[in-house]
């Protein structure tokens, strides 16, 4: 078998793991004032978000390039690739997953998996990084599907927001949900659903409060298993390390890494926000 895996720039990934011959990822481009980029080409993050921040509109951000993937799986083809898995952002999120399935009756000499990650960021990540790692091992495809599933079936992220108005204007909340959270000051806890969908968990006060309830449902998720934990954050640093030395009081900091979000993902979430990520170590 000789695997290879197809990712976006949504996944969190080492530089390490960048380099490896078998994985492509897709670029999803970031529309502001009317210029497109692509983070790590042509736009830092750091730029991002002084454009964002000068700009009298948010920004935007289109699908992955379906042509792109239609190239790299020819390509794959040629190359005498035997197997593919995709893993994207969650379709809850994007509408790409649904769109891609067509391809995998189109390239029959390549068995293709396109299984929906139900997540993005540091845990598609670690998806990412544990396909490549047991095709290394000498897993078949099959083990590797079921492997990869159980991971899917264990990740979530919850999610506190500085804004509201990002995720509206993105479409991921109600206009209702915004207004009242705004105007009450109430800072709504967001997760991803069993269907990858960002959904309200619980509404609290403070910020304060919603950090220590965070805190709160990270110890009750992870409690009945070994997890990979991420804390993650669009330039909320000081958050971000307050969250940690929480952890770090309840000596939870075993297989837990702070990363930042991409501009992705922070275009909708915006600047200030905080979450964790968790995924079963399988």
């Amino acid at each position: 078998m000789k695997l290879a895996v197809i990712t976006d720039t949504t996944a969190v990934l080492s530089d390490d793991l960048k380099a490896k011959e078998n994985l492509f990822v897709l670029d999803i481009p970031i529309m502001i004032g009317g210029v497109s980029y692509v983070e790590g080409k042509d736009l830092s993050l750091d730029d991002f978000y002084k454009k964002m921040a000068m700009s009298p509109t948010l920004p935007k951000t289109s699908q992955p390039s379906l042509v792109k993937l239609d190239e790299i799986l020819t390509q794959l083809s040629s190359e005498g690739y035997t197997h593919v898995v995709g893993l994207f952002l969650s379709s809850g999120i994007s509408g790409f997953w649904q769109n891609i399935q067509f391809l995998i009756e189109d390239y029959p000499e390549l068995t293709i998996a396109f299984p929906d990650s139900k997540i993005t960021s540091a845990p598609l990540g670690s998806m990412v990084k544990n396909t490549l790692n047991w095709a290394e091992d000498g897993l078949s495809f099959d083990d590797i599907l079921a492997k990869l599933q159980k991971q899917i079936d264990g990740t979530s992220a919850f999610i506190m927001v500085d804004d509201l108005n990002h995720l509206v204007k993105g479409g991921r909340l109600s206009n209702g949900s915004a207004l009242i959270g705004n105007l009450l000051s109430i800072k709504p806890i967001l997760y991803f659903n069993d269907e990858g969908v960002i959904e309200v968990y619980e509404k609290v006060r403070t910020e304060k409060k919603a950090i220590k309830r965070l805190v709160d449902v990270l110890s009750d998720v992870t409690k009945n298993g070994e997890y990979e934990v991420f804390i993650i954050h669009s330039r909320a640093e000081e958050k971000a390390q307050h969250f940690y030395q929480t952890l770090a009081e309840r000596g939870q900091t075993e297989n837990l890494e702070i990363v930042s979000f991409d501009g992705v993902i922070a275009t909708h979430l915006g600047e200030g926000a905080v979450a964790f990520g968790f995924t079963p170590i399988v």
